[in-house]
Parts: structure tokens; sequence; C-alpha cells
């Protein structure tokens, strides 16, 4: 089945040579385009894609605002962030907000067509140049005198180990092998972590556990 996807970017021309690129794939189907933030909600909820790429800059409603309102009225679509921006605390708040992945603009069209197939499958996924940047900044912001019992607490040592793998950027698939467990049992894991923490995507979790210091070895 193809992956349904739709382009919200205020940009014409950059929408018209991503559409282009992804046609080329017989396994994607770009199902519409939108200007703006507001058209794209609306292009969204009418034709239900996949995977939304989404620009962070757009006149009007701010490409975050954007993202707000897709993860809370489109839980199963995966928001895709494509931006110039390489600024630390926009990732934070594209991550936080629920975005599955956040690309910069400079990304290749092998490595952009990749990332849609990961997105797709519930995989989140960074740009490289960004993830130094990403964890500097939720160490900085991190309690250094609120105690991690309780958030120990709360997940099972399995559990646990399965969240230092999501802070890795792991896949369901890589975390299986690397544990000898069974890909299901990690699936059933990850949507227990999911429900125990209140978060609603592999992203979050992974910076929940870099924010609250729970990625490391010795967690």
């Amino acid at each position: 089945m193809a992956i349904r996807i739709l382009l919200i970017d205020d940009h014409s021309l950059f929408r018209s040579g991503v559409r282009l690129l992804l046609q080329r794939q017989p396994d994607f189907d770009i199902v519409g385009e939108a200007a703006d933030g507001l058209e794209g909600i609306k292009r969204a909820k009418a034709l239900l894609p996949d995977v939304i790429l989404l620009d962070l800059h757009m006149p009007g409603l701010s490409g975050l605002e954007t993202l707000q309102l897709l993860v809370q009225d489109l839980p199963d679509c995966a928001v895709l962030i494509l931006t110039v921006s390489e600024e630390a605390e926009e990732l934070g708040q594209a991550l936080r907000g629920g975005a599955c992945g956040y690309l910069l603009k400079n990304i290749d069209a092998d490595s952009l067509t990749a990332a849609i197939r990961r997105v797709a499958i519930g995989e989140p996924v960074i740009a490289e140049s960004m993830t130094a940047k990403l964890v500097a900044q939720f160490r900085s912001q991190a309690p250094t005198d609120s105690p991690l019992d309780a958030e120990r607490a709360r997940l099972t040592a399995r559990e646990r180990e399965i969240v230092q793998c999501l802070a890795r950027g792991e896949s369901n698939k890589v975390i299986a092998r690397n544990l000898s467990v069974a890909e299901s049992t990690v699936k059933i894991h990850v949507q227990n972590i999911l429900k125990k923490l209140n978060l609603s995507s592999r992203v979050q979790v992974a910076v929940y556990a870099v924010e609250h210091g729970l990625h490391g070895d010795d967690y």
C-alpha cells in the first residue's frame, strides 16, 4: 500500500520540487499540497494522509501552531518537519509538540525518501546535524535537583531498557535484536511506555528521557 503524503509549505517552487521528487517513488502517493497552515489542516482532515511534510516558517498560522492542531486532530498521522531552521529551540518545540521527525531542507533526495518511509512505520528521524544540539539543549534544561526515583518507579526494568533504546533512535527491529525479544513484544512495551508517561510518540519518549536524565547507561 502506498504511503499517502501531504505537503504544507508556503514556497510553491519548493513544493513543486519535492512533489516531483516524491512522485518518482512507486510507494508514495502525493495526495495534496497546501501553502499555509490553515489550508494544510483543512486538507489533512479531508485527505487523511499517512505522512505530512510541514514547514516551520509560514505566514499566518506558524508551523508549530499547525503541528499542534494536526497532532490534536489527526493523532495517527506522522508529521515530519522539513525546514531551514537549525535552531535547537525550534527543534525541541517541534519534538515536544508531537512531530515524528525534524529534517533540514538541504537534505539529499535519498535521505528524504528514506526518512518518509521510516516515519510512516513509526520510527523517529532527526537530521544528524541537529542531534547534538538536541541533547545539549535538553541537558542544559533538565532539572538538577529533582529525584529520578519517581520516574524509574513508573517503568519496569525492561521498559527502562527500551527507553534507553528509543533515546538512541533505534527502531523496533533493532531493539528486538539487541534485547533478544520478539519485535511484537517491543511494540507492546513501547505502547505501555507511552501510556505510563502520557506521551504520544517515540520521539517524545526520547525527548523525555534526555530531559529527565533517563538516557544514560546508568539509568
